[in-house]
């Protein structure tokens, strides 16, 4: 009779009211009812359809390296309003409501920690500030982490989620595609490796400057990547698009990504792909 203590969801709101709130959550992609914890800790991955859904980007961190070997850098630098730019509210409101509700000043963690005992500078998107998009600050932190990769000569890994190019802060947003670029540069002169992962979404001036140029270009199942969306695209050429255009699967098929990784799999992957890259000195 063990089948009777086995934890069942709840069939209608009337039924089990002594249930706590939270213990349930439904898939929005395939209506199937989980136990939270089991979402939670299958990293925001359905244990049922295996749809790959946001990670916070602390989440994605801890996850990724090991146990509190990550230390932060840069966290400090936060962005002005040069164009004093008003949308529904100011640019300069915006970014203090953001902090307030996020807990950082930009949409972009970077830091060094350790892949299986392997140095390794991270870096992470939060799409949760202002859907993870670059303005002059994330562009000046994506730089220093190339930067820093190619003076202590270790890898660089950077897990992309970008709306793309921060519009508040207009051409000051978009020099930071060549910036990023220009610092990447510099890495590859010194022939230390990039691997980049692009996660749901990675759009706009993200997806066209750096984030497609790893020298392993890692994508996460189902995500958007691209520099306009599949119906701006199709609004403007007025025909319609291939099945699936613009999903990580798509851009595998057609070269522009090297492999795509179950979240999961994601931090034994990198380890593996690094020992190929950067073999063990004999």
């Amino acid at each position: 009779m063990a089948w009777l203590n086995r934890e069942k969801a709840p069939l209608t709101k009337t039924q089990r009211k002594d249930t706590p709130d939270g213990l349930w959550d439904r898939c929005s992609n395939c209506n199937e009812i989980n136990l939270n914890k089991d979402f939670k800790a299958n990293q925001n991955v359905c244990p049922k359809c295996k749809y790959h859904f946001p990670l916070p980007a602390m989440e994605r961190i801890r996850h990724l390296l090991d146990p509190n070997s990550f230390e932060e850098f840069d966290a400090d630098l936060c962005s002005t309003d040069p164009l004093e730019f008003v949308d529904s509210k100011p640019y300069s409101q915006r970014l203090k409501d953001m902090a307030q509700r996020v807990g950082r000043y930009d949409a972009f963690i970077a830091g060094r920690g350790l892949l299986f005992e392997r140095p390794v500078q991270l870096g992470v998107f939060d799409f949760e500030f202002m859907g993870g998009s670059m303005g002059s600050v994330v562009g000046e932190k994506i730089a220093r982490l190339f930067i820093r990769a190619s003076q202590s000569r270790e890898p660089a890994v950077i897990v992309t989620s970008s709306g793309g190019a921060r519009m508040q802060e207009g051409i000051l947003s978009l020099m930071q595609m060549a910036k990023t670029c220009a610092a990447l540069a510099q890495l590859r002169d010194r022939g230390v490796p990039f691997i980049s992962v692009l996660c749901h979404p990675t759009t706009g001036g993200v997806a066209a400057s750096f984030a497609m140029l790893g020298d392993i270009n890692i994508g996460e199942p189902n995500a958007l990547i691209g520099f306009a969306g599949p119906r701006v695209i199709q609004q403007t050429i007025r025909e319609k698009l291939p099945e699936g255009f613009q999903r990580a699967e798509y851009l595998l098929e057609h070269g522009m990504l090297d492999m795509i990784c179950h979240r999961d799999m994601l931090r034994a992957t990198l380890s593996q792909v690094l020992s190929i890259l950067l073999p063990p000195k004999k």
